[in-house]
This record gives C-alpha cells, sequence and structure tokens, in this order.
C-alpha cells in the first residue's frame, strides 16, 4: 500500500467559464504536480456553488464540506483571485472566509502551511493591491505566503485552453508559484 501523494488544494477563478485567473492556476498547479504532489483545483464553477458563508449556520452543503475537506488534507495552498475594483473578488473571499469551520482543528486556517499567491488584472494597478489583499488574509489565516507572488496583466498576456500564455515569463512566474509552495510544503507536514 502506498502513501498517498501530499495534497496542494488550487482556489481561484470567476463565475461564468475557466477565466484567465483560473487557467493561470492551472499552469502553477501543474508545476506542483511535475514536483510529485496531487492538486486538486476549485476553479470558479466550483466556488460558485460554495453558498454566502454564514457563521450561524448550524449545517454545511456537501460543497461546502468538500472544499474544507480538501483544505484540511492540503501541505499547501494557491490562491488565485482577479483584481476586482482594487482587491480580491468576493467570489475567492466568500471560499476564504469558509475557512473559519476549521478554527478549532488541531491545524486551524492555513497555519504553518505555505500559500502561493496570483493575481491577474487588466492592468497593472490592481495586480499589486490585490496581492497585498492576499497576504494580508493568509497572514490573518496563520498562513505563510511564499516569497514569490505572479502578478499578471492580462491586458498584455493572454492563455490559451491547451494551457499555455502568450507570455513564456508569464508561464516562468506561474510554474515558480507552484515550485515555492511543493518546496516548502515538507514543512508544514501534519499529521
Amino acid at each position: 500500500m502506498t502513501e498517498p501523494k501530499p495534497l496542494v488544494v488550487g482556489i481561484g477563478g470567476t463565475i461564468g467559464g475557466v477565466s484567465s485567473t483560473e487557467r493561470a492556476l492551472m499552469i502553477a498547479l501543474d508545476a506542483a504536480a511535475r514536483d510529485g504532489f496531487e492538486t486538486q483545483l476549485f476553479g470558479g464553477e466550483a466556488l460558485a456553488r460554495l453558498p454566502l458563508y454564514n457563521p450561524k449556520a448550524h449545517e454545511r452543503t456537501e460543497c461546502e464540506q468538500r472544499f474544507v475537506a480538501a483544505v484540511r488534507r492540503a501541505s499547501a495552498v494557491i490562491i488565485a483571485s482577479p483584481g476586482y475594483h482594487g482587491s480580491i473578488s468576493g467570489l475567492v473571499k466568500n471560499a476564504l472566509d469558509l475557512l473559519e469551520e476549521t478554527a478549532r482543528d488541531p491545524r486551524p486556517y492555513l497555519a504553518d502551511m505555505p500559500v502561493g499567491l496570483i493575481a491577474t488584472a487588466y492592468g497593472w494597478q490592481a495586480t499589486g493591491s490585490t496581492i497585498a489583499a492576499l497576504r494580508s488574509i493568509v497572514h490573518a489565516l496563520r498562513g505563510w505566503p511564499t516569497p514569490f507572488a505572479a502578478a499578471i496583466n492580462t491586458q498584455l498576456t493572454k492563455f490559451d485552453e491547451a494551457g499555455g500564455a502568450s507570455d513564456p515569463a508569464v508561464l516562468d512566474q506561474l510554474a515558480l508559484v507552484g515550485r515555492q509552495v511543493a518546496r516548502f510544503a515538507p514543512l508544514a507536514a501534519h499529521d
């Protein structure tokens, strides 16, 4: 019997089909997979099925339970958000709010876990503020943002369905995000 591979969970995307944000996230997850990790993507469609987080709810939907269970099992996480009005999307924030379900776990939230960050926006201004917001949220959730975060201007870089991008440097940046979470994940090993 072989031990399961360590898991990297990807969180991000938008409603309405596979977006640039989700394509960027998939490229980073592929890099972690090449380093021997199992990956699980919670893209825009999966995130859209999560109801608005209600801290007083006594029961969680199957989608909420599946999401929280994956993060509990994860050795690392990669979060990708579009830059909406200078910050992260409500869709991504709602998913992160749901991690309150782990508050009383032996390893609460994203404690001691490496977290890769990706921001996409149509222009440069929102990429920086979105990365800053993500770093702040990850710190509040007790996670370790990786040293490198990918900020992608989708006005200049186009993604394709085959998992590529028009700018090879962007591909390298996204692969670096995936490799960094894979490199730091053994430090966060948990029982």
